[in-house]
């Protein structure tokens, strides 16, 4: 794709200087990321593109608007290559406010967390929310919903005909995050005629291959994918650079891969298949620490060149998808820039979108006007209605039963396997209480198709209260983790009435909650109030004995079937590699 000015001719003129430019930038270390030098220049705009830049024999400067960059470094606007802006919790407008300031100037959005949920509308909606905006904010067409079809029931499942029917929409640029890499590389027929949708259109398609390696990557690569972000050893890198992939060194609120991605790039000459996402970052970590300078930051603290850290974050990501003019400084090329004191610190002191002064000292600037949708008004929680009985994990046949139960690996990761455990039965039901490791589990359908599965999950964390959540990858169902049924309830009650979000409950009373009124997933809250919410929640799960560095992403891959090795689903436990169901009781 690529972008052109209204008048090509005007932009020429400019270029020559036979009429004034709009925005001279003069001044500036420039920072070119075709050639890797930074090097001092005076930069002319002219109707949101680059028209000239001058580095030598400096001129005159003919210009509407001139601003002196006094030797502050200039770079092209910061691009996540892949984020899912749910995760944030903000809708789309309000995220935009928050990442603005930051300089993050585009970001390639994926919604397949509300597109579980309502499916064609919710992707109608998420690119509704883009119209208008002072950042350039691209939509990639949800690939996998549900994730894992036949082991967990969703909101919608898109076939590859509901596909074609969102390429219309204004603002897709590609498919989004090809999960299913097991039917890709095996030429499951469902996922074929879904990337033959985008094969055909020749937009790119976004990959999601972790651990993949050998013939496996080979057949991933060839079936489409052209990007991986969930690269999360030193010993992926190459294979899937070498493959022709590009590699999204991802830093999120749950995973922090730069440092293992930096060791596997040991020798590698060339970073041209180097980018770098968010994928998920919360709105409090957002407005605390920042969005892709952040990310940014962490690079160059790992040990990467500042300079090929910009590169990556820019033209390398902006050609991943297919964009022709965006991601530098040079002539024709969008004006999306910053102007930074410093490269290791990353703050922009000036952001400009289409050669707009869009933000200033991390202040937003620009006008970002509130627009209401009929779904942001919608309760997307239709779950039965239950008693604490229905939380009882129930055995009718003795007074003691083996258990197949998921088992976390560590306390911050999220692979988990599956293991036996013998366990008394007191009158009817399952008791735990032995044993401070375990708690209960359970998984509600919230779409009104009435599934559910309970079990037992070890080393989740030293929680005393029940905990549940909406936001549940991918399907986002209702998860609770308890010890106390009536616990269970109360969160389970809260959860529907408000429309979902998150619940803490000790003594059968909720003590925090996160409102998230859009698709369970989501708040309209300004950030500010939404980060306050997120901050107590965080809180009371830490006094709750979740004493972990983010407490809240605990419980949201509880219930995700792609995730290794052993997840719930609404529909019981799952081997992820066989992708089959194991039985909760082992019966003899």
């Amino acid at each position: 794709m690529k972008y052109f000015p209204k008048d090509k001719k005007a932009l020429m003129m400019a270029a020559l200087g036979r009429i004034p430019a709009d925005l001279a930038i003069t001044n500036a270390n420039l920072v070119n990321v075709f050639t890797g030098e930074v090097y001092k220049a005076n930069v002319f705009v002219h109707d949101g593109f680059v028209a000239h830049v001058e580095t030598e024999d400096f001129e005159t400067v003919n210009a509407q608007e001139i601003i002196d960059a006094k030797g502050m470094y200039l770079t092209p606007g910061f691009i996540d290559a892949h984020v899912h802006i749910e995760s944030s919790m903000m809708i789309p407008r309000n995220f935009a406010k928050a990442v603005i300031p930051h300089g993050t100037t585009m970001v390639i959005t994926d919604p397949h967390e509300i597109a579980n949920v309502y499916g064609i509308r919710a992707v109608e909606y998420m690119n509704a929310q883009t119209e208008g905006l002072p950042m350039k904010m691209y939509i990639d067409i949800p690939s996998c919903v549900p994730a894992v079809p036949g082991l967990e029931n969703a909101g919608a499942t898109f076939i590859a005909e509901d596909i074609r029917k969102m390429l219309s929409l204004s603002n897709v640029i590609g498919l989004a995050e090809v999960m299913d890499f097991i039917g890709v590389y095996n030429a499951d027929d469902r996922m074929m005629d879904i990337l033959k949708v985008f094969e055909e259109d020749g937009r790119y398609i976004q990959g999601h291959a972790p651990g993949l390696k050998g013939r496996q990557l080979s057949s991933y690569r060839i079936g489409g994918p052209t990007t991986c972000h969930e690269t999360r050893n030193d010993w992926e890198v190459k294979p899937k650079m070498r493959s022709g992939m590009y590699v999204d060194a991802r830093s999120s609120s749950i995973a922090k891969n730069i440092p293992a991605i930096l060791n596997g790039l040991e020798g590698v000459k060339f970073y041209d298949r180097l980018t770098f996402c968010t994928d998920d970052r919360e709105v409090d970590e957002i407005i605390a620490s920042g969005h892709m300078n952040d990310v940014l930051r962490d690079a160059v603290k790992c040990g990467f060149d500042p300079v090929t850290a910009i590169k990556s974050c820019t033209l390398n990501a902006a050609q991943a998808v297919h964009l022709e003019n965006y991601g530098a400084i040079a002539p024709g090329y969008v004006a999306d820039m910053l102007l930074m004191p410093s490269l290791e610190e990353l703050k922009p002191a000036y952001v400009f979108t289409d050669g707009n002064l869009v933000a200033k000292d991390g202040v937003l600037l620009a006008e970002i006007p509130t627009l209401k949708f009929d779904i942001e008004e919608e309760n997307s929680v239709n779950a039965p209605d239950f008693t604490a009985e229905d939380f009882k994990l129930k055995y009718e046949k003795g007074n003691k039963v083996k258990v197949n139960m998921m088992e976390y690996l560590d306390f911050n990761g999220s692979t988990s396997v599956c293991t036996q455990i013998e366990l008394p039965v007191v009158g009817g039901v399952v008791d735990i209480s032995a044993d401070d490791s375990l708690h209960y589990a359970i998984i509600v359908n919230r779409y009104g198709k009435g599934t559910f599965t309970k079990g037992v999950v070890k080393n989740f964390g030293k929680i005393n209260a029940a905990w549940g959540s909406t936001v549940s990858h991918d399907s986002h169902n209702i998860s609770i983790v308890y010890k106390k049924p009536e616990d269970a309830l109360a969160v389970y009650e809260c959860l529907k009435k408000t429309g979902g979000g998150q619940a803490l409950a000790e003594n059968g009373q909720v003590i925090a909650n996160v409102v998230l009124n859009v698709g369970g997933l989501m708040s309209n809250k300004s950030n500010e109030e939404l980060a306050a919410e997120v901050q107590n929640m965080k809180v009371a799960l830490k006094n709750a004995g979740l004493d972990l560095a983010n407490p809240m992403l605990r419980i949201v891959t509880l219930a995700l079937p792609v995730v290794p090795k052993v997840k719930f689903s609404d529909m019981g436990l799952v081997d992820v590699n066989k992708q089959e169901f194991i039985p909760i009781f082992v019966e003899d």
